[in-house]
């Protein structure tokens, strides 16, 4: 339709200058002594419009020619762009299809792109990590150095990539730089937590759990499988003296001393080093809050002098126990030990077969029968004391 318009108003604008030009007698004179020129003022007209044109099509021309350094130039910044645009999503696809060597290649094309050179090189960074190139990783992260917008993103990768090489002090200075610019999100504790874990530093290694913990960053048997392998090493340390354990405990906060595994550890550890009443404190502590054979066992080590106080006391609260428990083997051999630590032969030979009635751990087995042969020796009752002598050696046996 606008077509169709246009070739109307052209063919009305052309059938106008016609009859226009038919009857017009106009003459125009152009006189420069001593030379004269007469022309119609039809054809003047037209002259002057060939004219124009002629002038613009020269300016228009002169302004292009002007112009076209600009323009080339542009048009190779453009296809620098589309050549490292090109490069950076060529190099994204093959780092995510794990073709990390096309992806290094890509990376080194788009970082000519001065605008792409910071994903570049990250992206060739992780490449060549996964190619096991550390030195060509190394370079890559080096182009970075004096870029400060990719500070973060240079200093997370190098944490990420460093932890994953196994080279925990490299990656913690990194933890290190990146917590002096200020940047404390949870991705950079998440890898800072594995860091620490490697170098074994299981203080720190705590404290950040607890902190990761608040923001429910980790997951709760994660959670769990960390604190007790800090713990462990912590309490099980043998450098550690009595005082120097003490100290340690001291700095484990209430909420996980009362945990089975952290109790039992405490406890061993106690008893290792001649501290039983603490060790009967810690124990005692956590069985009021959750119950667990490991920590009953523990209690069961740390038991008091014969004829003390403490020791009448632990067969008190192990017969409370019971009577909650009565089925329970495990607390049923811990309170035959100490009866017949007391000398109570005829308890400590009821809760004894008890156990071993109830056992269904060959080690409890084992246990029930050498206390039971202990007691009947110390009762001189060797016919008995033999069988169950043999009865433990045929259970270590088997």
């Amino acid at each position: 339709m606008r077509l169709f318009l246009w070739i109307v108003a052209l063919m009305a604008a052309a059938i106008g200058i016609a009859v226009t030009a038919r009857f017009n007698p106009g003459n125009v004179v152009l006189f420069y002594p001593p030379h004269r020129i007469d022309m119609s003022l039809n054809f003047f007209c037209v002259l002057a419009a060939a004219l124009f044109v002629f002038l613009y099509a020269v300016l228009r021309a002169l302004r292009a020619t002007m112009k076209m350094p600009a323009k080339v130039a542009a048009y190779r910044q453009q296809k620098r762009e589309r050549d490292g645009n090109k490069g950076l999503r060529e190099a994204l696809k093959a780092l995510f299809e794990g073709r990390f060597g096309h992806a290094e290649k890509a990376a080194a094309r788009a970082s000519e792109l001065p605008e792409n050179a910071g994903m570049a090189a990250l992206i060739g960074a992780r490449a060549a990590h996964r190619m096991r190139q550390g030195a060509r990783r190394d370079q890559w992260l080096a182009k970075l150095n004096d870029d400060n917008a990719m500070k973060t993103a240079r200093l997370m990768t190098m944490t990420e990539l460093l932890v994953d090489d196994h080279q925990p002090e490299a990656a913690l200075d990194a933890v290190r730089e990146l917590n002096a610019s200020g940047t404390r999100h949870i991705h950079a504790l998440q890898w800072s937590l594995k860091a620490q874990q490697q170098a074994k530093n299981w203080p720190e290694v705590l404290r950040l759990v607890r902190s990761l913990d608040k923001h429910r960053a980790l997951h709760p048997a994660l959670s769990a499988r960390l604190r007790e392998l800090a713990y462990a090493d912590l309490l099980s340390d043998q450098g550690n003296d009595a005082e120097s354990l003490q100290r340690v405990w001291a700095t484990v906060p209430t909420s996980d001393r009362i945990k089975p595994y952290v109790a039992c550890l405490a406890a061993t550890a106690l008893n290792a080093r001649g501290l039983h009443d603490e060790a009967r404190l810690v124990a005692e502590e956590s069985l009021a809050a959750d119950w667990d054979d490991r920590v009953i066992r523990a209690y069961r080590e740390a038991a008091a002098p014969a004829g003390s106080a403490a020791l009448l006391a632990q067969i008190e609260a192990c017969e409370r126990w019971l009577h909650a428990r009565p089925t329970d083997a495990e607390l049923a051999l811990t309170l035959g030990s100490l009866c017949l630590k007391q000398k109570l032969w005829g308890k400590a030979q009821r809760y004894l077969e008890q156990a071993l009635s109830d056992a269904s751990d060959p080690r409890m087995v084992r246990e029930s029968h050498l206390k039971l042969a202990q007691m009947h020796e110390a009762l001189q009752q060797q016919e008995e004391a033999a069988n169950h002598y043999r009865q433990c050696a045929l259970a270590t046996i088997l």
